[in-house]
């Protein structure tokens, strides 16, 4: 019999039970997340040939790894910095050079950032918010494409969700150590695709400065210091580069004056932004729609990443309305400005920029969407005992089911998706926001009911082979409705390709539109020689290879670059047919000036280059890019001028070592 309590005796305290995270559902989702970015990798071939060719020259040259070299010669970089061409040639060099080695490290990107996106929302929301917002990451259409292609976009997010983790450990104890981990990791984004990853820096810095637990002067000062580990962090390869002698290093593609810093602020700084402005960069929205706050709900980026983005907006505003009167260092409030300064800035940037700009570009936004929601969620989640807390709710799901019925009316592709994925939620908020009881099981069913269909875009995404150099999610028979660059299709970028009678790849951007100057690098699209015809052929898994008497013939040359050729969309898949060094005259779009001809005529007096092949780049003739104003149209008369052209395998080829 239980003793009653007196004066003497006061009955204990018993602490409540401390609920602890279960270690199963995150494995669980990082398993999840693995076979969906694992499975059947290979489909892709080699994705984008432009950097699945620096990585094979990566794992051919430690000279050419350092630089990001297009070819083992070292002729010329790719038009970014090295960082993700560094992870891909490891790769290479220690599994081989094949699609896998090339794809998986991409994959494994993928997986590191859901559980860096759930352990920094865990942290301040809770396991269930973490698991959420983890695999809304996971699922986003975007993410499921990018994280299972070879472009620079993987390492960047992982980089920028890692640098939220530590900023999220830093604020907790106002450790300039963490904040000093921050920027370096920020850093080594810049050394991935340049200023886009201090597009987070805003967001990074003001929650620092507004929630941390210690006096103003210590915040700045903290800030100071993780400012210059970020410098450092990216300064000394820009310091690198800038004091190795040029003549015995590769060109800086994407620059006019063979420098890292002119590529920085031209070509893929205020050339992307304001366009028209550096490295041959020229205003072309077109790839992601016209400018202006609607860009982002488009038909080109629509589909890749908006999906949450209506929820992710109404409950930033919901945590800010329920946080506004809460200490300075509330962490609720702090997470919303970080988050929803990471969608804001970004989003506005993406919204707005004049240059150069992909749908997968977006894939940046995705890590703060997902957090958006979830915290947004969670917030809501705690007031639902309030008629306001299920309002929002409601508003959340019913925001993501309006608008995904909306996308899902885009594509003919499982039309009973979105009616089922609507009626399932509007069901369910209709007996959220009376209901005191029952709340659990509705908020459930319209939870599933609105993400399902995102979900199922984002998980068919997987299924499809992608190529090219503007890759688009989505199932196959997901047809455009958008049409031009601006449309949706299947997998090479969004656009169906036909093969002509030679051959031949036929339409869409990676076959050769030189509308954009600074487009990303090129697709592994056959070039379409002046004379010859095209040199390269459809291969399986989306890549294409040289045909096969090119190739031996490639093979054969024994010199430091078996050939030449304008662009280095065709320079990249004569790489990986032959696994020989292939020149890139002018770079990716044949307008770099390099090689210039004084030095292309060296090469071949030194017997270096065995052969010039007529043709190439995005779409260029025997003159290549831009005529005689280029050196690339100024080398291709020079060849024709004073070598005999012959015909193998349907192309123009010259042999650099038999004058005419």
């Amino acid at each position: 019999m239980e003793r009653p309590a007196s004066a003497s005796h006061p009955p204990r305290h018993v602490a409540p039970p401390v609920r602890r995270n279960r270690r199963w559902p995150v494995l669980v989702l990082l398993l999840g997340t693995a076979v969906l970015y694992l499975w059947d990798l290979s489909a892709s071939g080699w994705g984008n040939s432009f950097y699945a060719a620096a990585a094979q020259a990566g794992a051919q040259s430690w000279k050419a790894w350092l630089f990001g070299s297009l070819d083992a010669g070292n002729a010329i970089t790719v038009d970014k910095p090295p960082a993700a061409m560094w992870v891909m040639g490891l790769s290479a060099r220690i599994f081989g050079v094949n699609s896998w080695a090339i794809l998986a490290p991409q994959a494994l990107m993928g997986v590191a950032s859901v559980w860096f996106l759930y352990a920094a929302v865990k942290r301040w929301s809770g396991q269930a918010a973490g698991l959420v917002a983890g695999a809304a990451l996971a699922l986003t259409p975007v993410a499921v494409l990018m994280f299972r292609y070879d472009n620079p976009d993987a390492l960047l997010v992982l980089l920028m969700t890692a640098g939220a983790y530590t900023t999220v450990r830093a604020l907790e104890k106002a450790s300039w150590k963490w904040l000093a981990l921050t920027g370096v990791l920020l850093g080594f984004g810049f050394l991935t695709k340049m200023m886009q990853a201090f597009l987070v820096l805003p967001a990074f810095a003001l929650v620092y400065l507004v929630a941390a637990p210690t006096g103003l002067g210590r915040r700045i000062r903290d800030l100071l210091i993780a400012g210059l580990a970020l410098i450092v962090s990216a300064g000394w390869y820009v310091a690198l580069v800038s004091l190795w002698p040029a003549s015995s290093r590769p060109f800086i593609a994407g620059s006019t004056n063979n420098t890292l810093w002119e590529l920085a602020l031209g070509y893929n700084g205020l050339g992307r932004i304001l366009g028209g402005s550096g490295g041959g960069s020229s205003s072309n929205s077109s790839f992601g729609g016209a400018t202006g706050i609607g860009r982002l709900f488009g038909t080109s980026m629509g589909l890749e990443i908006s999906w949450l983005l209506p929820a992710a907006l109404i409950g930033l505003v919901a945590v800010l309305a329920a946080t506004w009167r809460a200490p300075r260092t509330d962490r609720t409030r702090a997470g919303a400005l970080m988050w929803g300064g990471w969608v804001l800035v970004t989003g506005v940037t993406f919204s707005y920029m004049s240059g150069t700009i992909h749908p997968y570009y977006t894939v940046a936004l995705a890590p703060g969407i997902a957090a958006l929601v979830a915290l947004g969620g969670r917030v809501m989640w705690d007031r639902r005992g309030s008629l306001w807390g299920r309002a929002g709710l409601s508003a959340m799901i019913a925001a993501t089911a309006v608008w995904a019925w909306v996308l899902l009316g885009r594509v003919d592709w499982m039309p009973g998706l979105r009616w089922v994925s609507l009626l399932g939620v509007l069901v369910a908020v209709v007996l959220l926001v009376p209901l005191r009881r029952g709340v659990v099981v509705a908020l459930v069913v319209a939870i599933l009911s609105a993400g399902v269909g995102g979900a199922a875009y984002g998980a068919a995404t997987a299924s499809v082979a992608h190529s090219g150099s503007i890759p688009s999610s989505g199932p196959s028979s997901a047809a455009g409705t958008g049409g031009g660059f601006g449309g949706r299709g299947t997998q090479g970028g969004g656009f169906d390709r036909s093969e002509g009678s030679d051959g031949s790849s036929n339409g869409g951007p990676g076959s050769g539109s030189s509308s954009g100057g600074a487009a990303e690098a090129p697709s592994g699209n056959a070039p379409s020689g002046a004379s010859g015809g095209s040199s390269l052929s459809g291969a399986p898994g989306g890549g294409e290879t040289a045909n096969s008497e090119l190739t031996a013939l490639l093979e054969a040359s024994g010199t430091k670059w078996s050939a030449a050729v304008s662009g280095a969309t065709s320079a990249a898949n004569y790489e990986l047919a032959s696994g020989t060094s292939v020149i890139a005259l002018g770079g990716w779009n044949g307008s770099d000036p390099s090689p210039t001809l004084e030095e292309f005529q060296a090469y071949v007096a030194a017997g270096e280059i065995h052969y010039y092949i007529s043709g190439g780049g995005m779409g260029g003739g025997g003159g290549g890019m831009g005529g005689e104003s280029t050196e690339a149209g100024q080398i291709a008369s020079w060849v024709a001028d004073n070598y005999t052209a012959t015909t193998v395998g349907g192309s123009t080829v010259y042999d650099l070592t038999q004058v005419s």
